[in-house]
């Protein structure tokens, strides 16, 4: 058992740097289908599980106060790129559509926990919430949410796989939708000529990574970071949703959508920073966990079909009602469900001309998400 909390640190670091390099260097099949940062949920779940890491507070107390440093400081960094004015020049019709995609996500994890909440952990509509911010944003809204909440740990293990299987599975259905996009168009007699404004929008030449930068991103982001837990902590609090880390989240929020317009927002190695930190956060919340209650887990999955349920039917009705292409739908969905590395390249399926439009949807969905599933587990926990 590691009882040394600088060991169990420098574990997670470990397992963190192995799982990176593998995943991005071997072209393994297996990372296809299960991402490295859900492998090291289950490594350190596992690990957790058979006795490894110690429980006691000291054990646990330095990579708790890693995380909690690194996880403002990630999401800092994960908005650089979202410059609001870019955002405001996609036009209210694709904004409109983006919207749609994640309130029905929203309306649809309310009713399915209001219909199972009867069979759920008391505290499951922390983990909903989690998993919800991580359909509207990513997997650091997901993070960010579980740790505001303090969701238990033994059951975000849940909201993690259902995450991870309903957005392949999702991701495979919205490549698979190109094909019948000129017949979809004609039932809901979209005209598409307005996304000609927004075809061939160059997105802007990537900047070298140098000392100097990763300087700014890793220095810079932890000291705002710091900033922003100490003027958290003297915020009042209400309820159970709004306390010192919802306000520190929302500083680094804010400061991140300033820095993006400014020439620091394209400072080169934010994004990659960012991931990193990601792992580790990740690595965290899993040493905490355990499979002892794997069991409820397909209820979870179960869940999280008739989630997307929802979310099919009303986006189809918008579409009907609005005059919407199957374009918009599709990239406003992945951009919610899957994030900044999907959104794109479905984007890009439909027409690679508009691969922006993808990258701008997913950074609002960034940008928004925290504040979704924080509001959608106060919701569901009145009910």
């Amino acid at each position: 058992m590691i009882t040394d909390g600088l060991l169990m640190l420098g574990v997670l670091l470990g397992l963190s740097c192995v799982l990176i390099v593998l995943e991005r260097t071997t072209g393994w099949k297996l990372f296809k289908y299960v991402p490295g940062m859900v492998l090291m949920y289950l490594l350190c779940a596992t690990l957790n599980s058979i006795g490894v890491f110690g429980q006691d507070e000291a054990t646990r107390a330095p990579i708790t106060e890693v995380k909690n440093v690194l996880l403002p400081a990630m999401i800092f960094l994960f908005l650089f790129g979202c410059d609001l004015r870019k955002i405001i020049k996609l036009g209210p019709k694709l904004l409109l559509t983006m919207f749609v995609a994640s309130a029905s996500l929203f309306i649809g994890m309310v009713l399915v926990y209001a219909l199972f909440q009867g069979a759920l952990h008391p505290e499951a509509w922390k983990v909903l919430g989690a998993l919800l911010a991580s359909w509207t944003g990513g997997s650091a809204n997901m993070v960010a949410v579980q740790d505001i909440l303090q969701a238990p740990e033994n059951i975000f293990g849940y909201a993690l796989i259902t995450d991870t299987i309903m957005y392949s599975v999702w991701l495979m259905l919205m490549f698979a939708s190109v094909a019948i996009s000129p017949r979809f168009n004609r039932w809901t007699k979209a005209n598409t000529a307005y996304l000609d404004v927004h075809a061939g929008a160059a997105e802007e030449e990537k900047q070298p990574i140098t000392g100097t930068s990763l300087a700014i991103v890793a220095f810079g982001a932890i000291f705002v970071s710091t900033l922003s837990i100490w003027i958290g902590g003297l915020l009042p609090e209400f309820g159970a949703v709004v306390n010192g880390t919802t306000w520190s989240i929302l500083i680094v929020s804010v400061l991140g959508l300033v820095v993006a317009l400014t020439p620091l927002g394209t400072t080169a190695g934010a994004s990659e920073i960012a991931s990193l930190m990601l792992f580790v956060v990740i690595g965290q919340i899993a040493s905490g966990s355990d499979f002892s209650a794997i069991t409820e887990a397909p209820l979870y999955l179960l869940m999280g079909v008739l989630v997307l349920v929802v979310h099919i039917v009303i986006m189809l009705a918008y579409a009907k009602i609005a005059k919407v292409e199957l374009f918009s739908l599709a990239v406003a969905s992945t951009a919610n469900i899957g994030g900044i590395a999907s959104a794109p390249v479905v984007a890009s399926a439909f027409n690679r001309q508009l691969v922006p439009v993808g990258v701008l949807f997913a950074l609002i969905g960034s940008f928004i998400g925290t504040f979704v599933g924080l509001i959608a587990a106060q919701v569901m926990s009145a009910l």
